[in-house]
């Protein structure tokens, strides 16, 4: 979800501190909800600033660095190996999708290439 400008912030607070009407009434004249109305009173009145709050960050990559540099050796060397035979390789604490996730990150394929013709039968 989108972070709301800090125009719009100014304008809903603005809006407030007149007294233009209940914070029902102002979170509807600016199709905002009311409760994010009243999170931005708090955050005003707790910390002084009405702006967005930096992003909570998330998971840092099981591959990376020197880590994820092997593991694109090691797809150039034996293309053929399966995410389970290069996590094992890689001696990393991980799932096959965290081997996945960084094959994608690498720009590295993992389909397989047919080494027949397809058929020419069409659907009936």
């Amino acid at each position: 979800m989108k972070t709301y400008s800090m125009d719009l912030r100014e304008r809903v607070m603005r809006a407030y501190d007149q007294k233009v009407g209940t914070q029902e009434h102002i979170a509807e004249l600016f199709g905002v909800s009311s409760r994010w109305i009243k999170k931005l009173l708090k955050r005003r009145r707790e910390s002084g600033g009405i702006g967005p709050l930096p992003h909570g960050g998330g998971w840092t990559p099981k591959f990376s660095g020197s880590k994820l540099e092997q593991l694109k050796v090691w797809v150039e060397q034996d293309s053929d190996a399966t995410l389970q035979e290069l996590l094992d390789r890689s001696g990393v604490e991980g799932s096959i999708m965290a081997v996945h996730r960084a094959l994608e990150r690498l720009g590295c394929s993992r389909k397989k290439s047919r080494s027949t013709r397809p058929s020419k039968i069409g659907p009936t």
